[in-house]
């Protein structure tokens, strides 16, 4: 199944094909700037039963060294079948187009950027009839942007920024400073960048932040997606506050029992955000001959 993030990897190229340009100088690599992009079709399926789609195709032309393609993949984790893959895309594209073809692969983890940007060879080390050496953007390159004014300066750069570092704590700055940045651009614009930074952070703690940020700082925008995620900051809150509420409970038992009860045992039940759990120390409150005999058997 198809997941947020690997989806805002590199949708968020064909939203805005000149970001490549502008990430390039973060990759070391120097390429002409395009003066046009061009999405391309992505299915490379041949007559065979086995399907081949990259996950973005572009092509460029640049005035200095003419047209090139520019194939984008997302990879979450490190996958032995990729590289066979890899080379299958880019080689059937340099078939199909005649055209030059680089493959840049988008991570979010360290590791998976280092594995991935590995020279592989298709023959023997002494025979490397076909070598690939992907391009790889990641948090090992990505630029950390916290300044509000830098975000503002290129949106799609920082919300690429947010994805890539996703597992990074420098993401909370960047969220931060893209939040600020967002706050007076026209709806057109940042309802995307707000919908590919909220797919790109998928299942990462920094999810909550960047809901709560839209909550808040994007307050007057009214998308699908925007509202989508106030309303789930909304259910969070209030599944918060019956935890506390419930957890209160709890405690107004126990001392409306004559139970001592100490601090630990006081703060576990208040940090507790499992209403089951809760429910289950509540009715044990009404029995229990001590406060700690709450939490026997966890």
């Amino acid at each position: 199944m198809v997941k947020p993030p690997h989806e805002a990897m590199h949708r968020i190229f064909q939203h805005d094909p000149g970001l490549f340009s502008r990430v390039s100088r973060f990759l070391g690599v120097d390429l002409p700037r395009p003066v046009r992009a061009t999405p391309l079709p992505t299915d490379l399926t041949e007559t065979s039963l086995v399907e081949r789609r990259v996950d973005t195709l572009l092509k460029f032309e640049t005035a200095e060294q003419g047209d090139f393609l520019l194939a984008i993949e997302a990879q979450g984790a490190r996958d032995p079948d990729k590289p066979a893959s890899w080379a299958y895309y880019t080689a059937y594209l340099w078939t199909k187009y005649r055209l030059p073809t680089t493959l840049l692969v988008v991570c979010q983890d360290h590791a998976t950027a280092k594995w991935a940007q590995r020279a592989v060879s298709s023959g023997p080390p002494q025979l490397p009839t076909l070598t690939l050496r992907p391009v790889v953007a990641g948090p090992h390159n990505m630029p950390v942007i916290t300044d509000p004014d830098e975000a503002r300066a290129d949106l799609v750069l920082a919300s690429l920024a947010a994805i890539t570092h996703a597992a990074e704590p420098a993401v909370n700055a960047i969220l931060k400073a893209l939040s600020t940045a967002l706050r007076d651009v026209p709806e057109d614009i940042a309802d995307p960048i707000v919908e590919f930074t909220a797919q790109g952070l998928g299942k990462h703690p920094a999810k909550h932040l960047w809901r709560n940020l839209v909550a808040v700082d994007l307050s007057f925008y009214k998308s699908y997606l925007v509202e989508e995620i106030r309303e789930e900051a909304r259910a969070e809150a209030r599944a918060e506050a019956r935890a506390e509420g419930r957890a209160e409970d709890i405690l107004l038992v126990l001392e409306q029992r004559g139970l001592d009860v100490p601090d630990d045992i006081r703060g576990r039940i208040r940090e507790c955000a499992d209403l089951d759990v809760l429910r289950r120390w509540l009715g044990r409150a009404v029995v229990v001959p001590e406060a700690g005999e709450i939490f026997a058997g966890e």
